[in-house]
């Protein structure tokens, strides 16, 4: 059966330094050796009639922000033209790029379903408190243009102690300059990676759930992860293993037993959801 998501990370360049991203927690990741996919190694990695098969490909990925890849128009052109119906998407610190770029992007990524979620974790005063390097003023300028443009935009912001003050404003001004979403979540990495100056929000629920089933995300959603180097992933979870699109069988073995410690970290679910569905605590749409 063919996948109906594709999940694509097109580089691992960035322009920031998120402390709780794989690019600072990972000590296998090497900063110095960066990857950009092209249109090429896209087609040897995923077959037309898969591309044509699928209802949405998005931009993420484990250590990059798709701005920053050296590809990135070129691959949704190509997605698009194999493949006119399908939902394009982007997820994004919003940093990177001219306003021009953002403009281009807005207008091929214009269908009904198409958007880019920009990560604006609060206000002036504090988005860069952990999208560290990120400059404010130019994300609000390049998600302006974006929207200006046709393209659909989303705002999610990461909440923490420092910013949970700020929800209600960041919200509103989603709303002003036209986002048509805006969502606010509590990561699951509070827990994996703690951080000395990020704290747990009061009154936000903590979203890990540490007993229960696997419930895996990528079966439910029928998707696949392609990584910037090239290799194809059950998920993106397990994108910095060594576990392959190939092994996944066996993975799934695993949990009648001893789950997969990613799977269960991840996919673990009681009555109140997964470590990922929870971390969604606030879903606006305008």
């Amino acid at each position: 059966m063919l996948p109906k998501i594709l999940h694509l990370e097109p580089t691992d360049a960035c322009n920031a330094a998120c402390p709780q991203c794989g690019r600072e927690t990972d000590p296998t990741f090497d900063k110095s050796v960066l990857h950009h996919l092209t249109v090429d190694n896209i087609a040897d990695a995923i077959s037309e009639d898969t591309i044509k098969a699928l209802d949405k490909m998005y931009m993420c990925g484990n250590y990059g922000d798709p701005a920053a890849g050296k590809h990135t128009l070129e691959i949704y052109n190509y997605f698009r033209k194999l493949n006119p119906t399908i939902t394009l998407g982007m997820n994004t610190n919003g940093g990177l790029r001219s306003t021009t770029w953002w403009s281009s992007l807005g207008a091929m990524l214009s269908f009904q379903k198409d958007y880019v979620i920009f990560s604006i974790d609060g206000l002036k005063d504090t988005n860069h408190i952990y999208r560290v390097n990120v400059v404010w003023d130019k994300v609000i300028e390049n998600a302006q243009a974006f929207i200006a443009a046709g393209g659909r935009a989303h705002w999610e912001m990461l909440v923490f102690k420092h910013n949970q003050h700020q929800v209600e404003q960041a919200q509103a001004l989603a709303k002003e300059l036209g986002f048509k979403w805006f969502r606010a979540k509590v990561s699951k990495r509070n827990e994996l990676y703690p951080v000395t100056f990020l704290s747990h929000p009061t009154g936000w629920a903590d979203p890990t759930v540490k007993e229960g089933i696997i419930e895996c995300q990528a079966l439910k959603d029928s998707s696949i992860y392609l990584s910037a180097t090239g290799k194809l992933y059950p998920c993106c979870w397990l994108g910095n293993t060594e576990y392959t699109l190939d092994t996944f069988d066996s993975i799934k073995q695993s949990w009648v037993n001893e789950p997969n410690t990613v799977c269960k970290q991840t996919c673990t679910k009681n009555i109140s959801g997964t470590s990922f569905s929870n971390q969604w605590q606030r879903e606006v749409e305008f």
